[in-house]
Formats: C-alpha cells, sequence, structure tokens
C-alpha cells in the first residue's frame, strides 16, 4: 500500500522532476483538466467535486504514509498538494461555464492560464493564511492545506474576474 501512496502523492512520478516539480504538476494538472472539460467534452461537475473530495481526503492518508520515504519534512517530491489546490479553481471555471457567468470576452483558455498563474503565485508567495499552515505544520497536514489555501486565493480571483469581464 505504501507504493501506491508514494506513486499518488508524487503524482505518479513527477514530484521526482529535478526541477520545478511543483510548478510542472500544476501545468500537467491545467492541461489534463483543460483537456478533460474543454477538449474531451467531459463536464460532469457533481462527479468532479466528488472526485476532488475522496482526493482530498485520502491525500492526507496518503501524504502521511509517503512521508518517511523522503528525508525532509516538506519534500519536494511530493506534488498531489499541487493537483489539489490547482483542480480547485479549474473546478470552479467548470461550474462559472455551465451556469453562463463567464464572460464571451475573455476566452475560455485564459481563465485556464490565469488559475495556473495565480495558484503558483499565491503558492510561491505564500500569503496568510497559506504561510500559516506551511509554518506551524510541518507534517502532513500542513503539506496539503497551504496549496488548499493558495487555490482558495485564485478561485476567489478567478470568480471576480469572471463578474467584472
Amino acid at each position: 500500500m505504501k507504493k501506491i501512496n508514494v506513486l499518488l502523492s508524487t503524482f505518479f512520478g513527477y514530484g521526482y522532476l529535478t526541477k520545478i516539480p511543483g510548478t510542472i504538476t500544476s501545468a500537467v494538472t491545467t492541461v489534463f483538466i483543460y483537456i478533460a472539460y474543454e477538449i474531451l467534452g467531459y463536464t460532469d461537475l457533481k462527479f468532479s467535486i466528488i472526485f476532488f473530495l475522496l482526493l482530498f481526503f485520502y491525500s492526507f492518508y496518503a501524504v502521511k504514509d509517503s512521508e518517511s520515504e523522503f528525508k525532509n519534512k516538506d519534500p519536494r517530491q511530493i506534488v498531489i498538494d499541487e493537483v489539489l489546490g490547482q483542480s480547485m479553481p479549474l473546478i470552479l471555471l467548470l461550474y462559472l461555464n455551465q451556469t453562463n457567468q463567464i464572460s464571451i470576452s475573455i476566452e475560455i483558455e485564459i481563465y485556464y492560464i490565469l488559475s495556473f498563474v495565480f495558484f503558483r503565485f499565491f503558492d510561491i508567495l505564500k500569503p496568510f493564511p497559506v504561510s500559516y499552515f506551511d509554518k506551524n505544520h510541518k507534517n502532513y497536514f500542513g503539506i496539503i492545506m497551504d496549496d488548499v489555501m493558495a487555490g482558495l486565493y485564485s478561485m476567489i480571483l478567478i470568480y471576480f474576474i469572471s463578474i467584472k469581464f
């Protein structure tokens, strides 16, 4: 079971990339979800939310089980948190698109790019409460929650952009 948890925690090995594994994982997540939603036409919002929640809750167990495989308390190899945080504004995009709350003056691809940029910005800058979880919870909980908070900030910005334009 530990091998499966390490595989999930490293997002099928992306965490082992030597250069910017978090950014690459966020980009891969964005592209994957874009393809699923926009090209393949998979638009089941309920399933997306349920899948996200299952992955979110299971990730706590998977990361906790995987932490011992790595040397430090917040191993850069663990990137499932980037998948979770990056997915949040993208699931919001699906909702906004389905409810016609996305302005037609901005192409949907721009929203995907902005979601990626905003998430990476907040994940790297770490404004409060992102920094709180990063600094005060040096364990599986902090690993996941700082990225979830960065995803929440990204969602807020995407929402404001969608209603503004």
